[in-house]
């Protein structure tokens, strides 16, 4: 009877272990995820109760930070996980955002969408699509991360554009 106890604890104790849930932890091996970064270097725009997640999906900002996009609307602002969860809002709930702005992805500081300089298509992974969209400041960083990870370099209407067409495939 000892022995099918201990075993019965030993058994629920692994499970317990192998249930736990790191997802909020900065991964500190190879397999950590392009798109985190550490809460230290997350910031969030948004306020309230759901301040860490995506209005749209739901997904863990800090998780998809480097695809992190933000807009004021007429309920305040909000951040998203990615321009797709923008394109989400924007074109199918008629969300009327302003003052869109998205993380470089080098600075890890928000900038202005209609200044960045995308990358689509990278073999970097995309959030909430199979197309990767990242952001980033100067002209000559998006050259630089294209020529080294593959993608086109474009503009906010191109990658919008590339989003968009998530949604046309439904």
């Amino acid at each position: 009877m000892k022995n099918i106890t201990l075993v019965s604890a030993l058994v629920a104790t692994l499970l317990f272990i192998g249930c736990t849930d790191n997802s909020t932890a900065t991964p500190k091996s190879s397999k950590a995820m392009f798109q985190s970064v550490s809460p230290q270097q997350a910031k969030l725009l948004q306020t309230g109760e759901n301040r860490e997640s995506c209005p749209i999906c739901g997904m863990h900002l800090q998780k998809f930070y480097k695809t992190n996009h933000a807009g004021k609307t007429k309920d305040g602002t909000k951040q998203y996980c990615s321009l797709h969860c923008v394109v989400d809002d924007n074109e199918l709930k008629k969300t009327d955002i302003k003052d869109l702005k998205v993380i470089d992805v080098n600075s890890l500081k928000f900038i202005s969408a209609h200044q960045a300089i995308y990358v689509v298509g990278s073999s970097k992974p995309g959030t909430m699509s199979r197309t990767s969209k990242y952001a980033f400041a100067k002209k000559s960083e998006a050259e630089a991360f294209a020529k080294k990870f593959g993608g086109k370099v474009t503009n906010l209407d191109g990658a919008y554009t590339s989003a968009m067409k998530d949604f046309s495939r439904r």
